[in-house]
């Protein structure tokens, strides 16, 4: 324990997902020994980040503008949208430069134990979108863990109603892992998502 500010600091800091005691008293003690580190632009950041980003009207992605910079883009293929659990999954999928459509953002994953059901995501939003006919193909993209799997399995039942394409990303074995470190639903899946390699 520290005196007064440098422990508070570091309680803060702590709050972070993410961000242990260790990790938080590194950083703590940077800002500290650190002379050249901008203090007051670090905190000019966080109050502009408070008071100009928000979340897409449309999409519920990171935003300076009422819409984000995905949604406002022409060239995005209004046809194929991509539901994601948060902002970052976005932005680990345009990395891959492989989607050119659009993208719904549902705010997290249905988790009965943290009291988030399906009401508590941007669920209703989504349905808003598909209403009007232009998708043709909703492509599921949650975690592939047991709330992403709860998501992923309640909108594919709640879309089978619509005449929409519904698809699942393809999970399985990373490239450069080992079979014996595979769990058991992994190979599972790397066993259901095989491609033909030749006849």
């Amino acid at each position: 324990m520290y005196e007064g500010i440098v422990q508070e600091l570091i309680d803060e800091f702590g709050r972070l997902p993410g961000i242990g005691p260790k990790s938080a008293q590194r950083i703590a003690f940077h800002i500290l020994q650190t002379e050249t580190f901008d203090v007051s632009r670090l905190a000019e950041l966080l109050t502009e980040l408070r008071e100009k980003v928000h979340f897409c009207e449309i999409c519920g992605n990171v935003a300076e503008q009422q819409t984000c910079s995905i949604c406002r883009d022409p060239r995005r293929t209004p046809t194929l949208i991509c539901v994601v659990e948060e902002a970052k999954d976005v932005v680990a999928i345009e990395r891959t430069r492989e989607f050119r459509g659009l993208y719904h953002v549902l705010g997290g994953a249905i988790s009965p134990i943290d009291g988030i059901g399906p009401d508590e995501l941007r669920i209703r939003q989504l349905l808003q979108r598909l209403a009007d006919g232009t998708v043709q193909e909703v492509i599921i993209a949650t975690d592939p863990n047991l709330e992403g799997e709860a998501t992923a399995t309640y909108l594919s039942r709640l879309l089978q109603t619509l005449e929409i394409r519904v698809t699942r990303l393809a999970s399985g074995l990373p490239v450069g892992g080992d079979l014996e470190y595979a769990d058991e639903v992994t190979l599972g899946r790397a066993f259901e998502g095989r491609t033909i390699v030749s006849n």
